[in-house]
Parts: C-alpha cells; structure tokens; sequence
C-alpha cells in the first residue's frame, strides 16, 4: 500500500468511527476580532436609545435577528422618515449598509479588526446604490463611539456636490 493510499484509508477510517460513535473532533478555533467586537456591539447596543439634533428628538432601536448574525439599527427621528443600517461580519472586517431616506443605500467597511475590543469603530465606503448621479448627496463614513454603557456618538461624513461634510449625533440609553 502506497503513503497517499494508506492516508485516505486513516482519514476514511476516522471519519467512520467518528460518525459511528457519534464523538466529534474539536477544533482549536480563535474568535476574529470581527466576531468579537460584533459581539460587542450587539451586547452593548441593543435597546433604546435617545438624542436631539437640531431640535428633532432621534430615537435609535438596536434589534439583533437574523439568526443573531445581524445588528440593525433603526434611526427614528420624531419628524421625517425612518432610516436603517444593518452591521454584520465580513471575515475580518465588520460591514454597515445604511439605507437611507435620500434613496440611495451606501455600504461601508471597517479596515481589519485585530483587537477584540474597541470603543471606536470606524467604516469607511466600500461602494454606494441608489444615486442618480454621483454628485448626489450619500453618506461617505460612519464612526461609532461607544462612550460608556450609557452613551453613543455617531459621526456620519457625508458628500454632495464634491463636497463633504459631518454630522454627529449623541445618544443615551433609555431609562
């Protein structure tokens, strides 16, 4: 019997004996920092959140669903239309697609996230749908800012007409 041939035989003989048994083989698997931070994120957000911006009270509701795999965000000012973001995990990147009361829906990714803990977390555009033109206004970067377990800071970078601009939002957690 040849090497190759008497390595398929072990890995075949492996498999039946686990299936067999009904034992399993445990992999040593490290979290991605994506992961853990995303882990995070859903544990430190969810619920209510309320701030003001120019006199128009925001409330923001963070809901975990599909199968736990995505945060979203639902930004709901008192006047004016509803907006939503979805955060989920890409490898080793967290990803944002914001769909916005402008019409158009930018995506945005963090650059690779190595630490398991962050209070800041940056997203950067990937790609934007949804514009007429691409001088129409859309929203550019989002940075999170988890302050403590009571307080948030949005800042949202945003482009129209070849020019950009940023607007920050505070938020504190429902009483």
């Amino acid at each position: 019997m040849t090497r190759t041939s008497r390595s398929i035989v072990v890995g075949v003989s492996v498999l039946a004996l686990t299936a067999l048994t009904g034992a399993s083989v445990a992999l040593a698997v490290t979290p991605r920092g994506s992961s853990s931070v995303f882990q995070q994120l859903t544990k430190s957000l969810q619920g209510e959140w309320h701030g003001t911006f120019q006199g128009t009270e925001i409330t923001l509701t963070y809901t975990l669903t599909a199968n736990d795999s995505a945060l979203m965000e639902e930004f709901r000012p008192q006047k004016g239309p509803v907006m939503i973001t979805m955060f989920t995990v890409d490898g080793d990147h967290l990803i944002a697609a914001h769909y916005c009361s402008a019409g158009n829906q930018p995506y945005m990714a963090t650059a690779a996230i190595t630490e398991p803990q962050a209070k800041r977390i940056a997203f950067a555009l990937t790609n934007v749908t949804g514009l007429t033109t691409p001088d129409d206004w859309h929203n550019t970067a989002l940075v999170m800012t988890l302050e403590d377990d009571n307080h948030l800071t949005q800042e949202w970078t945003y482009l129209d007409k070849g020019s950009s601009g940023k607007t920050v939002f505070h938020f504190s957690r429902a009483q």
